[in-house]
């Protein structure tokens, strides 16, 4: 019976070093990673942002052309069939939230029923590029 060699006797697996040096590049890939993520998030939603002001603003210069006097709400829109629905702030995540800027007694249409003249965000956050969103 022949005894064993060094070489037979070799376990395979990785050493501790081997896992800790794997570990680390790990979490130094997601630690660059996760904030790039969420900075993507954020542009999107700013993106989400500009359109759906976009649309509102159109809306209403529609809907003020068309009846010659402004909306009273945001549901007016929907209701007349200018919107399905109201869309979504997403920086805040509701769409009932919006800000809306009623006209003056200088700018209305119809001088008997002030309606809406613009929209912004409620959101008392700053964008990636440093303005508020309430501001745009």
């Amino acid at each position: 019976m022949a005894l064993p060699t060094m070489s037979g006797n070799r376990r395979r697996g990785y050493t501790l070093v081997e896992i800790i040096i794997v570990i680390t590049i790990i979490s130094i890939l997601v630690s660059v990673a996760v904030p790039l993520y969420q900075r993507s998030i954020q542009r999107t939603k700013e993106s989400v942002l500009r359109s759906n002001l976009f649309t509102l603003r159109s809306v209403i210069d529609e809907y003020t052309y068309d009846k010659q006097k402004a909306p009273q709400s945001l549901e007016d829109l929907v209701r007349e069939g200018y919107l399905r629905q109201v869309p979504e702030d997403p920086i805040v995540g509701d769409n009932r939230s919006w800000k809306i800027v009623m006209e003056d007694s200088l700018t209305m249409v119809n001088q008997t029923e002030p309606g809406i003249f613009n929209v912004f965000s409620s959101s008392n956050k700053v964008s990636l590029e440093g303005t508020p969103y309430s501001d745009w």
